[in-house]
């Protein structure tokens, strides 16, 4: 087949997190024709006019959605799904209404909670829930801006109120591209759990969980910008991926795959998915995202554990090419 891999533009002098998707772009291209296929790849402005165009030019039999920003912006990344859907290409991942629903991490905890599935309280200035309490450690957060942008260990407030909280997320509203939330801070252990879709329904990858063994007493555990990104610090180093678990882990792990499980069900995800979870110091396990279009990069949580399940880069890739959203 001929397969458009899209992504959004990347212009010069962006950070590492935007490039990285041209990382992806190679890989998957690679992949694809590894299996026959051919990949062309096209590059989505905020000039939508001409990505449509371009693409109906191209007549692919698929496109293959690797756009996670437009104008490196979070909030618009649904625009292209949309448009997919009116020009009737198929494409992989999830479709419009997911992907808005789980760029935004309100509208996601609005439908976790509603749902009775645990999710840490949280707060906007928009939503400023008067009877919940604010004590204890907060986390301050983009509400649409992923790959952990302007997240570090700064982002945890300790010992705050109200007051001093909500002064906060105004203080860092444009560092975090405009919106943001606080949410309670989870002091705990922090695990993934992928999905890749086949025949019967949803197959659960092998889990993950990122340790934080190294860290020293006192300092804050986040997986963070630092730590996703910028190649020889403290955090990148030491932030270690593994999909070893005790056999006194049997318990949670049932209990992660329950969640996760109900996150497909209830966003209606499809082709691929992860969601990141936070487990307390009682055991309990809280939703953080749903990642409706994870990373494809080779090294990222995603590939990784499909490698673990046994499924090599290409053939992952054929799994995810035969669930496409179709129009």
């Amino acid at each position: 087949m001929k397969i458009a891999v899209i992504h959004g533009e990347v212009p010069t002098g962006a950070g590492r997190d935007e490039q990285d998707v041209l990382t992806q772009v190679d890989s998957v291209s690679r992949g694809l024709v590894i299996l026959g296929h051919e990949p062309v790849v096209v590059p989505v402005s905020l000039n939508l006019a001409a990505f449509a165009r371009t693409i109906t030019d191209l007549r692919p039999a698929m496109v293959f959605n690797l756009v996670e920003t437009l104008a490196g912006k979070g909030n618009l990344v649904h625009l292209v799904p949309a448009l997919l859907d009116v020009l009737k290409i198929p494409y992989t991942g999830a479709g419009t209404d997911v992907m808005l629903l789980t760029s935004n991490k309100v509208l996601t905890k609005q439908w976790l909670s509603a749902a009775g599935l645990p999710t840490p309280p949280w707060v906007t200035a928009a939503q400023a829930h008067e009877g919940l309490r604010i004590e204890g450690a907060w986390l301050v957060k983009s509400v649409w801006e992923h790959a952990s942008i302007g997240l570090d260990e700064d982002s945890v407030l300790f010992g705050t109120d109200r007051k001093r909280l909500f002064a906060e997320m105004d203080v860092r509203r444009e560092r975090l591209g405009g919106a943001c939330l606080a949410e309670a801070y989870i002091d705990g252990r922090e695990l993934n759990l992928s999905l890749l879709e086949d025949a019967a329904g949803p197959e659960l990858l092998p889990p993950a969980e990122i340790r934080f063994d190294a860290y020293p007493p006192g300092k804050v555990r986040v997986v963070g910008y630092r730590s996703k990104w910028e190649e020889g610090t403290f955090e990148f180093a030491n932030t270690i991926r593994t999909f070893e678990f005790s056999a006194q882990d049997a318990p949670l792990i049932v209990k992660l795959k329950e969640l996760a499980l109900g996150c497909w069900e209830l966003f209606g995800l499809r082709g691929y998915a992860r969601i990141d979870f936070r487990v307390d110091r009682e055991g309990q396990p809280w939703i953080l995202e749903v990642n409706a279009n994870p990373c494809l990069s080779p090294d990222a949580g995603f590939p990784t554990a499909a490698l673990q399940a046994g499924l090599m880069y290409p053939n992952l890739l054929d799994r995810i090419l035969k669930h496409p959203r179709q129009c």
